[in-house]
């Protein structure tokens, strides 16, 4: 990844969908995108992918709310499997990006979709900050790196930044950035802080 320059450069990006990698391409990444249910994975993922994203979103059943967490009334469908989206950055890295179910009983499923995965993208809605502990901690306990992004709902609840970092527990060095998944240039920023952040770390390591 070291080899890859100019990542802040979004001006290379096409807002047309393609279906083929870019020529120019010379490096990959699997990044998770996680975080509870309706925190908006499915959303930034359809808002950043290059190709028509894959979406195994259905609609929740009262069978499904006895052991699903409570969620906003207006949400009435889930995933229940993965999204998956690509985005190329700076015309030199591809980001293949999946998301995860947000429900606990999904988790041997998200465990498997982790394999692999060089880092994770998580989404928190601050309405709900307890709700995002479990999957940040799912991160931890597997080792993958991450960055933690705060998704903007119109009414989100403000917090300062070292509020957020103290209430989700995030080491100092963990990027903590704010966005929206509905908005391309917002969702792209939150992606290239946590690439961003891979680099930082290989290069510290070597």
């Amino acid at each position: 990844m070291g080899s890859i320059q100019d990542i802040d450069d979004m001006d290379d990006m096409d807002d047309a969908t393609v279906m083929y990698v870019q020529p120019s391409v010379s490096g990959a990444a699997k990044i998770l995108v996680v975080g509870p249910m309706g925190v908006g994975k499915t959303t930034l993922i359809g808002t950043v992918s290059e190709i028509k994203p894959l979406s195994t979103e259905a609609t929740m059943s009262q069978a499904g709310a006895r052991v699903d967490m409570p969620v906003r009334p207006t949400k009435s469908t889930t995933t229940v499997a993965l999204d998956f989206g690509r985005i190329t950055l700076g015309g030199e890295l591809v980001l293949y990006l999946f998301g995860t179910p947000g429900q606990q009983r999904f988790l041997p499923a998200w465990k498997d979709l982790a394999r692999g995965a060089l880092g994770a993208l998580a989404l928190v809605d601050t309405r709900d900050l307890e709700a995002s502990f479990d999957a940040i901690g799912h991160l931890e306990d597997l080792d993958v790196p991450f960055s933690v992004a705060v998704n903007y709902f119109p009414d989100s609840v403000l917090h300062s930044e070292d509020d957020l970092r103290s209430a989700l527990d995030l080491l100092p060095h963990t990027p903590l950035v704010i966005c929206d998944a509905r908005e391309h240039a917002s969702s792209v920023k939150a992606l290239i802080s946590l690439v961003s952040h891979l680099i930082e770390s290989v290069t510290e390591a070597t």
